[in-house]
């Protein structure tokens, strides 16, 4: 009897080591939660986030915050069932979050470079909407190519076929609107001088283009700089966008309170959806933001994930995002999801 004492006891004693061992070996899976919220209109290190060098800048009474998601890249099964039984945070696939073939490295570096590109993005948008527009330049003229006689070094490329262009990438794309062997109508300013001239694009690499190296700038009597680092991927550049405008403009965005949001934007403004949605609403939650803007298209993922008290602005542009806060400054219902 007391044998087999012994024995149950130290059966029971081995499953316990095999679970516990069991619960520390890694899965292929990552936690996601909510991650730190940033005040774009406040400072980091020392530094405004939004710095402006060689113009006055407004000061806010509220804060425009943008969302992030943390990440858990290496998840044990006692993690993943914490994870899985909690209302904040959320366990999926590793692979999701880290393509097969990619190291952690190379992802967080495409995250760096996105994040950087949202930051220039932003700034184009902001800037535009305060009346600073593209320019697209030619910087050079193909020999050979379809531009030849036609463009110049140094034309600031104005439309095509009577349609603005505003951006380097609106150029590209009025351009493949049409096969290649169209013959199109090319407006410019040269020299002060608006002109035009009739370019037929020609196919190269299976698209048609016209023959000319293009640049994009944005003349503006100021410097602007944005200081933020640690952070990765595309979602913040809404937040940055609308944080430029309210330091530039006398009007305070915020009203006072505290908005949260998130989405990625463009040179011309749109507003595109990003990933981790419900984790973000948490963590703006938690940051005592009073309203969060989404993008549409994370509408219905945000409703089914809505935080209480924190009402849902749906946006398509930056557009959008100024009208909804303008909305709530003054009293009304702004569009939701």
């Amino acid at each position: 009897m007391r044998r087999r004492g012994v024995t149950v006891l130290l059966g029971a004693l081995l499953t316990a080591l095999l679970s516990i061992g069991a619960l520390s070996m890694p899965i292929p899976y990552v936690v996601l939660g909510p991650g730190p919220t940033v005040n774009t209109l406040g400072t980091s290190n020392g530094k405004e986030i939004i710095e402006v060098t060689g113009r006055s800048t407004a000061t806010s009474a509220g804060q425009l915050r943008l969302t992030t998601v943390g990440v858990q890249p290496t998840v044990r099964l006692r993690s993943a069932l914490a994870g899985w039984f909690s209302s904040d945070e959320a366990v999926v696939p590793r692979e999701l979050v880290y393509p097969p073939g990619e190291s952690q490295q190379q992802v967080e570096q495409r995250n760096a470079e996105d994040f950087q590109n949202s930051q220039t993005s932003a700034e184009t948008a902001a800037l535009r909407k305060l009346g600073y527009p593209v320019e697209v330049l030619v910087k050079a003229v193909t020999p050979g190519g379809p531009s030849v006689n036609a463009l110049k070094p140094g034309d600031v490329l104005t439309s095509v076929d009577g349609q603005q262009v505003t951006s380097a990438a609106r150029l590209t794309g009025l351009i493949r609107a049409k096969p290649a062997g169209s013959a199109l109508r090319i407006g410019y300013t040269r020299d002060g001088q608006p002109g035009s001239a009739t370019v037929t694009s020609r196919e190269q690499d299976g698209r048609p283009r016209i023959g000319v190296e293009i640049d994009q700038q944005q003349p503006h009597p100021f410097e602007l700089k944005i200081n933020l680092g640690d952070i990765g991927g595309p979602s913040a550049g809404l937040m940055f966008a609308l944080g430029i405008i309210d330091k530039l403009e006398p009007a305070d965005l915020t009203g006072g309170k505290i908005i949260a949001g998130t989405g990625t934007i463009d040179d011309e403004g749109h507003v595109g959806p990003i990933g981790g949605i419900a984790q973000k609403l948490v963590g703006a939650k938690k940051a005592g933001a009073k309203a969060f803007l989404v993008p549409v298209d994370n509408c219905a993922e945000a409703v089914s994930n809505a935080q209480p008290n924190l009402p849902l602005l749906k946006v398509a542009s930056l557009d959008d995002a100024l009208k909804a806060l303008e909305t709530l400054r003054a009293g009304g219902q702004p569009a939701r999801c």
